[in-house]
């Protein structure tokens, strides 16, 4: 996977897709490979949790080879202006106008389209700018399933209703990049619950359905470990309230995890026998927010089973 292009990161809201996107970029970086990780809809998660400031529309390293990148609509679709028209003053001029920004806040998927343009060129190898260092791998922390599908399927909507001239054509680019194999991956994250399994299942469909893709892979994020087998935990409500009252309030909590865990398992099975993509899963983290370390662990678990 980490010899793709582009690898576009979704799944159902909350399930830690930004978690799992940081985690492959480090993974990427330390195989040696430039990566950058693009968020949309200008969210600046991954330079926070990389311990940096808000950079806004510009690319900034956030460690060795690792470069983080948050795409603000308004400002992709003036950066495409320039290069379409070849003059920064015109297409100011352009944008300023009230008649122009009339038909393109009226225009359907456009503000998706020039988010995809946009990460379509930080994959290409030779970039818009001279001075812009290609990358090896970009890496999207997408938005939620549905939407996440809608950016995807974004360009070909937009060529459909352009029919003729530069944007059909800049836009069908896209398309045919997005959708190739060979340079896209499309990762799914969901947890060990029947909603996100749910969804994931439902995605993988509708990727075939709707864009003749496949499903890369499925991450299972924040799945408990299996610390006693079934006759431990049978042994362990047995006991039936003996013991202190500490050694009662343990053995409930370590009851209950066993429970949850064993409920994540099914799950996962489920998911297993739903989908064709190979499904992994991802430990979970007992910390309140996911720090650099805790990255660094699970970008090994993942680098492991991808």
């Amino acid at each position: 996977m980490l010899d793709k292009r582009l690898v576009y990161v979704t799944g159902k809201g909350g399930v830690g897709k930004t978690t799992v996107a940081a985690a492959l970029g480090l993974a990427a970086a330390r195989a040696g490979k430039r990566t950058v990780i693009c968020e949309v809809a200008e969210q600046e998660r991954i330079t926070g949790a990389f311990g940096h400031e808000p950079a806004g529309f510009t690319e900034t390293e956030v460690a060795h080879n690792l470069h983080a990148f948050s795409i603000d609509p308004e400002q992709a679709k003036q950066e495409w202006l320039r290069h379409q028209l070849r003059s920064g003053a015109l297409a100011g001029l352009l944008n300023q106008s009230r008649i122009f920004q009339y038909v393109t806040a009226a225009a359907p998927g456009l503000a998706e389209v020039v988010t995809m343009g946009k990460i379509w060129e930080l994959a290409q190898l030779q970039r818009r700018k001279a001075e812009a260092a290609p990358y090896d791998l970009v890496i999207v922390d997408a938005p939620a399933t549905g939407h996440g599908l809608a950016l995807l399927r974004a360009p070909r909507t937009f060529a459909n209703i352009a029919r003729v001239g530069p944007i059909k054509n800049h836009a069908e680019t896209i398309h045919s990049f997005t959708t190739d194999p060979k340079v896209t991956a499309v990762v799914a994250v969901a947890l060990a619950e029947e909603m996100p399994v749910n969804e994931t299942i439902d995605l993988e469909r509708r990727l075939a359905d709707e864009m003749g893709l496949r499903l890369s892979a499925a991450l299972v994020n924040g799945v408990l470990p299996e610390r006693f087998t079934n006759a431990e935990a049978e042994a362990m409500a047995s006991l039936d309230g003996a013991g202190s009252t500490a050694a009662r309030e343990a053995l409930t909590a370590a009851l209950r995890a066993h429970d949850r865990a064993r409920s994540q398992r099914s799950q996962v099975a489920r998911l297993k026998r739903g989908v064709e993509a190979p499904v992994s899963t991802l430990p979970f983290v007992l910390t309140p927010e996911v720090g650099l370390e805790d990255l660094e662990s699970l970008s090994v678990e993942v680098e492991r089973k991808l």
